[in-house]
């Protein structure tokens, strides 16, 4: 048993996924409803045209299907109880949960400890039952389904994608360009031609707005006087080490301190928070407030080498020693001058 947020057919082949690898395999044959995320239509003489979803996912596990006659509950009796069964057992007292993955998470225990039960009739219990019915399965594909629902899509001039009433957003780069929309329960995933250009948790609300700040960052660092009103931008919260970086470096050398911070910020494209964070938080220690410097300490500790901003580490270089000159110092050398 899972929930998921709706009923649609990325969900319908996700459930299938999940309970074929539940139980080991594939069943050679399997009963449903006349949901319409399976059968397109019902012609006159009772035969069902499957829809696209379904014959695809049917095609690539392989299992016959059989359908209940409309409003003939008794055709799939066992199945009602079941539902009963697992609402009774299952959903009450309400489960609290803090995502969908959590609340599987919970409904799968469930499953797993019902396989202990010995149902009346019965010697043996449910899982020492499922272990025989295991071996008139069907065997596992190598991968599963891939349970999606695959829509081309336009980017927008404002690198946004529309999917299912939301907007996602793409890099600046891919404007105005054909990309493929995958849509999975809980994720959406844009192509561009093989390429995947964006990966983002996906919305269920209408007309929402999904950005990745990083796609941004680019058109950013040419039009850095737009990066405090940058919508993107609102609401992506950083360690408090980038905002303290920001002021050093903006003190340091105003307007372009904006987009040397933007071009501390577009490390994320590449390295991880962790490391770009461990290189500013270096950076602010040492004293050296600059992109090159953030770079450069977040490139020797991915490559575990010592930084060259410190001399100490290196003895063998030469090392040049600056003294202060003096007033006196100078006018011996005026009177040098003059004599």
């Amino acid at each position: 048993m899972q929930a998921y947020p709706a009923e649609s057919s990325e969900a319908f082949c996700e459930g299938h996924n999940v309970s074929f690898e539940f139980f080991g395999g594939v069943p050679r044959s399997i009963l449903y409803d006349n949901t319409k995320l399976a059968v397109a239509r019902i012609l006159g003489d009772g035969t069902r045209r499957r829809t696209k979803v379904f014959s695809e996912l049917q095609s690539h596990y392989l299992f016959a299907d059989r359908f209940g006659r409309p409003g003939k509950g008794n055709d799939k009796g066992k199945v009602e109880g079941l539902v009963g069964y697992a609402r009774r057992n299952f959903m009450v007292p309400i489960p609290r949960a803090v995502s969908f993955a959590e609340l599987n998470a919970q409904l799968l225990e469930c499953c797993r400890r019902r396989l202990n039960d010995r149902l009346r009739g019965h010697d043996d219990t449910i899982g020492e039952r499922l272990v025989r019915d295991r071996e008139a399965l069907l065997p596992l594909p190598p991968a599963p389904y891939d349970a999606c629902e695959k829509k081309p899509a336009w980017v927008s001039s404002l690198s946004l994608v529309r999917y299912r009433g939301n907007d996602y957003s793409v890099p600046t780069a891919f404007g105005h360009r054909e990309v493929l929309v995958r849509g999975y329960v809980h994720e959406v995933v844009i192509a561009c031609a093989t390429e995947e250009i964006a990966r983002h948790a996906r919305s269920y609300e209408r007309e929402d707005f999904v950005f990745n700040p990083l796609h941004y960052l680019a058109l950013l660092e040419r039009k850095i006087g737009a990066l405090d009103q940058a919508a993107p931008l609102v609401g992506w919260e950083l360690p408090e080490e980038f905002a303290t970086l920001r002021r050093l470096l903006e003190a340091r050398l105003r307007k372009p301190g904006k987009r040397e911070f933007v071009q501390v910020l577009r490390l994320l494209e590449v390295f991880g928070l962790e490391d770009v964070l461990a290189g500013v938080r270096e950076a602010i220690d040492r004293g050296v407030i600059s992109f090159d410097a953030v770079k450069h300490l977040v490139l020797c500790r991915i490559e575990r080498r010592p930084p060259r901003l410190d001399l100490k580490i290196y003895p063998y270089l030469p090392q040049a020693t600056v003294s202060t000159t003096s007033a006196r110092s100078y006018m011996s050398l005026m009177a040098g001058a003059g004599s």
